[in-house]
């Protein structure tokens, strides 16, 4: 067994026992602060805060956590993708000041991109960072943002000059900066998001995470670290879906035999089985290109990150086709990962925004 096998196999025992307890004390779609504590002190957190982060340690714990707790995985991934950004580009000071407590599961971090006019067209985000002596005053709103609106602190992105993705800063704005507010958002999924105002809310100079007008590129590496892993949860989902349907059809009988005797239904999982191995594969080999040559690997973390996730969208599909009516109770294992498993064709990239990608990719070859 390699050390990513041992992860996983810890990170999977731990989301059967006391990562799903702490997730289940939560109130759904609010911030979790117990869970990240669970997620710290059972050394969940420390394997991408303690030592460089790799998108292969990533991949093998997502997978893990999601087959067997999304909850843990959402808190442990929320946490991961707000925090990049300050590991990747903050400066030493911002370093100290917040990676130890959000390492510790003692502060929440938040992933600030998106807005209500600005979704997959990031690059045209307009919330407004205007200089002001040493500081600069943000005014405009963020929606569907990670931990909003009870994160300690916040990697938000905006404008700082009309020049498109190139006019772009990235700063690190605590959650008690004075003109900064918010609500929490009421999802098909019941996940810590929400949307963030900011009313000349003022950030020191010192808070700007990486160059001015460089907060684009902070972003595009945030998010081509991460993406292989966002497919990574889609693969954990899927495994759950298909374990549940086969050990459904095998004990489930309809006209006098089981339903694992039923070629319609064998072959179809069978499809999701290959499928689900072919998106794994994905999954890994574009997080080995990413820790072997970061900033190089957008196209493989596309492929890897549409592929999974739409692949985990027909395994949830077909499981509960093969469950029939019971799969759609409140509270069923699989009307959980039905709400589940829909986002991640959005979030950090729409399923069309990948293809594009990676579209771009061969006609630049």
């Amino acid at each position: 067994m390699t050390e990513l096998d041992e992860l996983g196999a810890r990170c999977a025992e731990l989301a059967q026992g006391p990562l799903r307890t702490a997730a289940e004390s939560g109130t759904p779609g609010r911030l979790n602060r117990g869970l990240l504590k669970a997620l710290a002190e059972h050394g969940v957190l420390a394997e991408i805060f303690d030592r460089p982060a790799k998108a292969v340690v990533l991949c093998a714990i997502r997978e893990a956590l999601a087959r067997h707790c999304t909850e843990a995985e959402t808190a442990f991934a929320l946490q991961g993708l707000g925090a990049y950004p300050i590991v990747l580009a903050g400066s030493q000071e911002l370093v100290d000041a917040w990676i130890p407590r959000i390492a510790a599961g003692d502060a929440a971090v938040g992933f600030a991109l998106t807005e209500p006019g600005a979704g997959s067209d990031a690059a045209h985000l307009s919330l407004r960072a205007v200089p002001d002596g040493d500081d600069f005053l943000l005014t405009g709103e963020k929606t569907y943002i990670s931990h909003a609106p009870e994160a300690d602190v916040y990697s938000v992105f905006a404008r700082t000059s009309d020049t498109g993705a190139k006019g772009i800063t990235a700063f690190a704005v605590p959650r008690d900066t004075p003109g900064l507010d918010g609500d929490p958002l009421d999802l098909i999924s019941p996940h810590a998001i929400g949307r963030l105002r900011f009313t000349d809310a003022r950030v020191p100079r010192a808070n700007i995470l990486g160059d001015l007008d460089g907060g684009w590129t902070v972003a595009m590496r945030t998010l081509d670290m991460f993406r292989p892993s966002v497919g990574a949860f889609a693969v954990g989902m899927a495994q759950a879906a298909l374990d549940a349907a086969v050990t459904h059809a095998t004990h489930r009988e309809a006209f006098g035999k089981p339903l694992s005797a039923f070629q319609g239904i064998t072959h179809q999982l069978a499809d999701v089985a290959t499928r689900l191995h072919a998106a794994r594969l994905l999954v890994h080999d574009a997080a080995t290109a990413y820790d072997a040559a970061p900033g190089t690997t957008a196209a493989r973390s596309a492929m890897a990150k549409l592929f999974a996730t739409e692949t985990a969208q027909q395994a949830v599909d077909l499981a509960i086709q093969v469950h029939g009516a019971q799969a759609l109770e409140r509270g069923h294992l699989l009307e959980h990962l039905y709400r589940e498993v829909r986002a991640p064709r959005i979030y950090e990239g729409t399923s069309e925004i990948q293809r594009e990608i990676i579209a771009r990719s061969l006609f630049r070859r």
